[in-house]
């Protein structure tokens, strides 16, 4: 897989590349969802009997049963009415006027009683009448009797005074309580009947029980804005009648009537026209997935043979995930309550977290999510399952989580576990919430899923992850880790051959690996790459000075030329032998660019010395210069540890002009020029190193045993 991936990079460069993978992606997300949007079409008759259940594929409102609760809720509300007290003033005020002015143009003089025969004349009661019109906004003319207004007028002014007290006495005693204007009737001859009982002659009791009648009308008022306000408030209070989502509208074998045929017409199920909105809404989702994945890409700051090879990557794993959910979907024929819950959904996060980055994790754990939330719908073409949504979600951030320390695949495993954990305690928190009506059977379903779930993303995490290494030459921190196991073929060889350069090695690892975490760079590539980067060295162990224990140097009878070969070879050596072994390509790179191409300073000086006149560039390391801040972390620490080692009484002072002068002068020969590291971060290197060598290289207390029996040596 890996050749078959650099040959089609070789035939187009990245951009192209890029696109046409992302297209690819989005494609097939677009294919691999199109079944869960595209509506679904039923064969539906009036009054005809279903063939099959149907249920609402989405949430909307019943307008026509809306409408009628608010109907319903309108004609409830009870009109409001309002007592007027001022009204039996106004009306009390308007009896006592009338009495006034009949006293005013009765027929009888001041105190004195009405001669018999003594009759009320038209002018008379044509004065009164338009007296009154003129100074009554009320038309009492056109509502009371002529003949009424004839017996005040034919009545004496003590009369019409007794009668009027009286009547406006019942008056206010009868429209003290409130009544409306269907009790006026009754509360007007309840008055009457009150002045009847009193007496006075037959005329003027007739006319005060005629202005009683008049008097009295209704004081508790019809309020039309306070009803009209109060039936908005409940026609506001109804909430819409709605078809929710997967309800059931008609079950298999029952007749579809009018208001289920109309329910169906409401969800647009019973035309056969095609919606094209489902069908966009899931183009727009596709060009999501492929924008978000573009711009992670796009700000991503490595090379572009990196990018290309974590593109690739990423893209399988993400279309892996969702062909298996579309797999799990065969389950779904077993009538399993949500069978989304058993899908090991931190498989795909786990297993880019452990090779690749914890963001990339995130990023597809997202996607992923919004993927389930269609593909478990629960069969309900065109909605979206929240709850599968969140539980996908939870469950990849939490097996990210629980991976934060993935040195081991036994690590891969406890976070499985973790994670069923996990997935159980959200799914109880969900159903709890949501106050669902679940049995014991149920809940005992969901912690099973929830259990298989975390279990099979660590099982499938672990069997796939050495296939993508292998198959992608993908170095994870757990590879790195197996790399570094000290029984490994290669650092045997090393420790049994070339003990000085295992030893030199392992110094040299812990101050890269000190080196490149404080850059930001792999300080675990760093570590296990200086293990093999002098590998090349156990084919002529004796001729590098740290293996020589005797102290024979076989360098002083070789001519220059010879030595500088042996010397420079160990590069070319050790990277052929990494090679041989099928090792990363990273430590390939390492034990090549270790050295760059620096010169081999001793033996050209060695040669000028014996006056050969040698060209500097034929005693300069092959190369290539480092071309990442690991390997230029590791040259600088290779060579830092070898001239601190050979330094006599080392102290801080030493150490950091040595440390600062090899620094220096890599930077003056241009070794960093191919490589992204800053002067900032090689300032951060000098630190660290100088911190790291003072610990190593410290000075040590001369115990008196030793000095005694030096003492005795000398005497």
């Amino acid at each position: 897989m890996k050749n078959w991936i650099h040959k089609i990079k070789n035939l187009l460069n990245y951009t192209f590349f890029k696109w046409l993978l992302l297209s690819i992606v989005g494609l097939a997300s677009f294919l691999l969802l199109f079944s869960h949007v595209s509506p679904d079409t039923y064969n539906t008759r009036l009054f005809s009997v279903a063939d099959e259940t149907i249920r609402s594929p989405k949430t909307i409102t019943d307008e026509r049963l809306s409408e009628a609760e608010m109907e319903r809720a309108a004609s409830e509300v009870e009109e409001v009415y309002q007592y007027r007290p001022e009204i039996m003033n106004n009306r009390t005020s308007l009896v006592s006027s009338i009495f006034e002015f009949a006293q005013e143009y009765n027929v009888s003089t001041e105190d004195e009683e009405p001669q018999s025969g003594q009759a009320v004349t038209g002018d008379m009661l044509e004065q009164l009448k338009n007296a009154l019109s003129e100074d009554v906004s009320e038309d009492v003319t056109g509502s009371i009797d002529d003949e009424t207004f004839n017996r005040l007028l034919a009545a004496s002014d003590q009369g019409l005074e007794d009668a009027k007290g009286i009547t406006i006495d019942q008056v206010e005693r009868v429209m003290q309580d409130p009544f409306k204007q269907e009790e006026a009737a009754a509360k007007q001859e309840e008055a009457a009947e009150y002045i009847a009982q009193f007496s006075m002659s037959d005329d003027l009791k007739e006319a005060a029980m005629d202005l009683a009648r008049f008097a009295v009308v209704e004081n508790n008022i019809y309020d039309p804005e306070q009803t009209e306000a109060r039936v908005a408030q409940a026609i506001e209070s109804v909430e819409p009648v709605q078809i929710l989502e997967g309800q059931v509208i008609v079950q298999k074998g029952y007749l579809i009537d009018r208001d289920v045929y109309r329910q169906l017409e409401a969800l647009g199920l019973t035309t056969s026209e095609t919606s094209f909105e489902p069908y966009i809404g899931l183009t727009l989702f596709s060009l999501l997935i492929v924008l978000i994945l573009y711009f992670h890409f796009s700000t991503w700051k490595i090379s572009e043979d990196t990018k290309r090879l974590y593109l690739v990557l990423v893209s399988i794993i993400f279309l892996l995930s969702l062909g298996l959910m579309k797999a799990a979907e065969l389950i779904r024929e077993l009538e399993v309550l949500q069978v989304g819950y058993l899908f090991p959904a931190a498989m795909a996060p786990m297993l880019l977290k452990s090779m690749i980055n914890t963001r990339v994790a995130l990023i597809i754990a997202m996607l992923q999510a919004f993927c389930a939330s269609i593909i478990f719908n629960d069969m309900m073409t065109g909605s979206v399952n929240v709850d599968v949504s969140l539980y996908f979600l939870f469950s990849g951030l939490a097996g990210i989580l629980f991976l934060s320390d993935h040195r081991r695949r036994t690590h891969l495993l406890r976070a499985g576990l973790f994670v069923s954990a996990a997935n159980m305690i959200f799914l109880f928190a969900v159903t709890l919430i949501e106050s669902g009506s679940f049995s014991a059977m149920d809940y005992t379903l969901f912690a099973v899923f929830a259990v298989i779930s975390g279990v099979l993303s660590s099982i499938l995490t672990i069997g796939l992850l050495p296939l993508f290494e292998s198959g992608f030459g993908i170095l994870s921190t757990m590879k790195l880790v197996e790399l570094s196991n000290p029984n490994h073929p290669l650092l045997k060889k090393i420790l049994t051959e070339a003990p000085g350069t295992y030893h030199h090695s392992v110094m040299v690892a812990n101050l890269a690996e000190a080196g490149c975490e404080a850059i930001g760079a792999n300080g675990l590539l760093a570590r296990v790459g200086c293990y093999y980067h002098d590998i090349g060295k156990t084919k002529r162990p004796h001729y590098f000075i740290e293996n020589q224990i005797s102290g024979y140097n076989p360098h002083d009878h070789l001519d220059p030329q010879t030595s500088r070969d042996i010397i420079i070879s160990h590069a070319k050596d050790g990277a052929d032998m990494l090679r041989k072994h099928k090792m990363p390509a990273e430590f390939i790179d390492i034990a090549e660019q270790h050295h760059g191409t620096t010169l081999l300073k001793f033996f050209y000086f060695k040669a000028k010395e014996k006056g050969l006149e040698p060209d500097e560039e034929s005693y300069r390391y092959a190369g290539p210069k480092p071309r990442t801040k690991e390997a230029a972390v590791i040259s600088v620490a290779d060579s830092v540890e070898a001239a601190v080692r050979s330094m006599k009484d080392p102290t801080s002072e030493k150490i950091k002009k040595l440390v600062d002068s090899i620094i220096k002068d890599r930077l003056q020969d241009g070794q960093f020029n191919e490589c992204d590291i800053t002067l900032k971060q090689l300032e951060t290197l000098k630190k660290v190193f100088c911190e790291t060598l003072n610990g190593i290289f410290h000075s040590r207390i001369e115990y008196p045993e030793f000095k005694k029996e030096e003492r005795k040596k000398e005497a």
